[in-house]
């Protein structure tokens, strides 16, 4: 079975409300709520994944939090459970959500693939290789790192190109935009299973690249 045929939407919307409610639970009591027997059970397997939070009503980027584990070295649920909570709360680009303002974001959960290093003879190679809209990018040089999900060059308006894409993935991990092209620097990508609220507290869809489908 593909990786992205392993989640159905009810998956997701598992998933979301689980969020969800652990971040509640977080902002109530100080406490990530007690996980589910049912969770668990399902959601045993390890991946990596990111919760991230939107601001509704917003034009522009409507981020307002995000955070997620690369590697699959936890079960689902306990990353959902540990980067929900985070996403909310410790994300160094704003201050913690508060209870009142939780719900007036949406949720966004991205179920990662494992990362796969990009082999190439020359650095110009990773333009052949890159399809948008698929892939998500890491790059690491040394201590540094940054991830750009596969939603993020086409969402809210952008338009980047393959070199647009890797320049921004570079400055995400505090490198200069053309370390790409270095030869010490590796380039990882993989793929991601989108859900999303469509509104807070809302239905949850299955979150196609450029469009919204059950």
């Amino acid at each position: 079975m593909l990786e992205d045929e392993k989640f159905t939407r009810e998956d997701g919307e598992l998933l979301i409300k689980f969020a969800r409610d652990n971040i509640k639970n977080y902002l109530k009591t100080n406490k990530r709520m007690i996980v589910p027997d049912k969770i668990k059970k399902k959601f045993g397997e390890k991946y990596g994944a990111f919760v991230t939070l939107n601001k509704i009503g917003i034009s522009g980027n409507p981020l307002r939090g995000c955070i997620g584990h690369i590697e699959p070295k936890f079960p689902l649920y306990e990353t959902v459970h540990k980067v929900s909570v985070s996403s909310a709360t410790e994300d160094p680009r704003f201050p913690s959500v508060s209870l009142e303002e939780l719900d007036k974001l949406t949720i966004e959960l991205s179920i990662l693939t494992p990362p796969e290093l990009m082999d190439v003879d020359n650095p110009q190679e990773y333009l052949e290789q890159i399809q948008i809209g698929r892939d998500g990018l890491i790059i690491e040089r040394g201590m540094r790192r940054g991830l750009l999900l596969p939603q993020v060059p086409v969402d809210h308006d952008r338009d980047w190109d393959k070199k647009t894409f890797l320049e921004q993935t570079c400055r995400k991990a505090w490198l200069p935009k053309d370390s790409w092209k270095d030869e010490s620097t590796k380039v990882y990508k993989f793929s991601a299973i989108l859900f999303e609220e469509t509104e807070p507290n809302g239905k949850v869809v299955r979150k196609y690249i450029g469009t919204n489908e059950d």
